[in-house]
């Protein structure tokens, strides 16, 4: 606020050394503003005290305050809002990892509630629920016109209760329901396997628990395969990732760069603006590595898989990301409010806004929808069939050229064939992943 003042202040004296003529009316135009601004809480003053007088019903004025500030802040932008004492517990709650709901991030988007994406494990991932759809209805009531806390409202309830939410998707000529059991949300924030040589690292979210766990998840599988020289790289999954905090979207980036910027933030004024670099240090030691995104990769993912493509660190593969490309900042109020106010957006190193637009990977893939069970079985018992070989026959002749080592190797090549086949039915864009990093090692020297 000092600060302020003086700029101000140098500002005014200036233009009256500069000619008395043109200081006046800036002087005068500079006192009608806070008038004009008292006049108009005189308003807002007077209309809530004619509703609390005279609406058809008694209304609590607490509430009738929230709301005024929650609207001022939605009609900003859909990500700011007010968040009353209990929406404010719920959110450090669920940035610790743990709370109870659905399990769905969401957004409006038109007055509509639109789904960023669903998390992993949750009620909503299970019921069906997928990115992009579009929540109607709650139980049978409209949300069309409600703010996105009061929708979000509307979806709480008690563990274990069960919620009907009406979805539009696209390609589904009609709306349909969905029924959704509520639970306690237990988010893992990483989880970690190896797919042959290659180590996948699956994000679901970017709380507290982010950064450790992946670094610790890492560690253990490079352990299992007996040191990093035995693996070919890394695939980092964001898929349906709906973010959460900058601090810990700024570690996972430093765990796989040596060195430059990692993000930048720009806000209203170019002085507060921010840049983040990486640290030494590169947990794979320079390791391939492949980003998976979709259009569920939101936020925190979007500046993840951006720094690391902006670097050449790692090929992005997979469908555009959502497009949020602001930062939010939770100011606590009085009574244990708080306010989440939109106070920047971010830049990837590049210098790149990703703002409604996105991520674009190097490589476009599409997941497949699935095969209707019938036609898949079918299609699996035709393959089974050609794979037939002299080997099956009765009687075949051995292989006299090859050692027993190298039969047992050639036939440990064949079941990771198997089994890289198996993946590409069950996860297309993650296989794909995985090929690039066999293909990048084939061809190395």
């Amino acid at each position: 606020m000092k600060r302020f003042f003086i700029a101000a202040a140098g500002g005014i004296a200036t233009g009256v050394l500069v000619s008395t003529q043109v200081a006046a009316p800036l002087l005068a135009q500079e006192t009608s503003k806070p008038a004009s601004v008292y006049e108009q809480l005189d308003l807002f003053g007077d209309i809530f005290e004619r509703i609390r007088q005279q609406y058809v019903e008694e209304v609590d004025e607490g509430d009738l305050i929230e709301a005024a500030i929650d609207g001022m802040l939605t009609s900003l932008d859909p990500h700011s809002s007010y968040l009353s004492p209990d929406d404010a517990e719920a959110m450090r709650v669920q940035t610790r990892g743990e709370f109870g709901g659905l399990g769905i991030e969401v957004t409006q988007e038109e007055g509509f509630v639109k789904v960023v994406s669903p998390m992993d494990g949750t009620p909503a991932a299970e019921a069906g629920v997928e990115a992009g759809d579009f929540i109607t209805h709650v139980d049978g009531e409209s949300l069309l016109g409600l703010t996105l806390d009061d929708a979000v409202e509307m979806m709480r309830g008690p563990v274990g209760s069960e919620i009907v939410v009406t979805v539009v998707r696209e390609g589904e000529p009609e709306p349909f329901d969905i029924s959704i059991i509520r639970d306690t949300i237990k988010l893992t924030a990483v989880r970690a396997r190896t797919v042959g040589d290659t180590v996948v690292l699956r994000v679901t979210t970017f709380n507290d628990q982010t950064y450790p766990n992946l670094s610790q998840s890492l560690s253990e599988e490079i352990e299992k395969a007996g040191g990093l020289q035995n693996i070919n790289g890394v695939v980092l999954d964001l898929r349906n990732n709906p973010g959460g905090l900058l601090t810990q979207a700024i570690k996972v980036s430093d765990a796989f760069l040596d060195k430059g910027e990692v993000v930048s933030t720009r806000g209203r004024n170019p002085e507060d603006g921010e840049r983040y670099n990486a640290t030494p240090g590169d947990l794979i030691e320079g390791k391939p590595m492949v980003v998976l995104i979709n259009g569920g990769s939101a936020s925190a993912s979007e500046i993840v898989s951006g720094a690391l493509q902006d670097h050449r660190r790692a090929i992005v593969v997979g469908t555009k990301s959502f497009g949020k490309g602001s930062v939010q900042t939770v100011m606590p109020l009085r009574g244990d409010g708080a306010m989440r106010l939109t106070t920047a957006r971010y830049y990837t190193p590049s210098g790149r806004s990703i703002q409604s637009l996105g991520i674009s990977p190097d490589i476009v893939v599409a997941q497949p929808s699935r095969k209707p069970e019938g036609a898949e079985e079918e299609e699996t018992s035709s393959i089974s069939r050609r794979t037939r070989s002299e080997a099956d026959l009765r009687g075949h002749l051995s292989n006299d050229s090859l050692s027993e080592d190298e039969i047992r190797q050639i036939e440990e090549e064949q079941e990771k064939a198997e089994q890289a086949a198996k993946l590409r039915e069950e996860d297309y864009q993650l296989a794909y992943a995985i090929d690039i990093l066999k293909g990048y090692m084939a061809l190395k020297p």
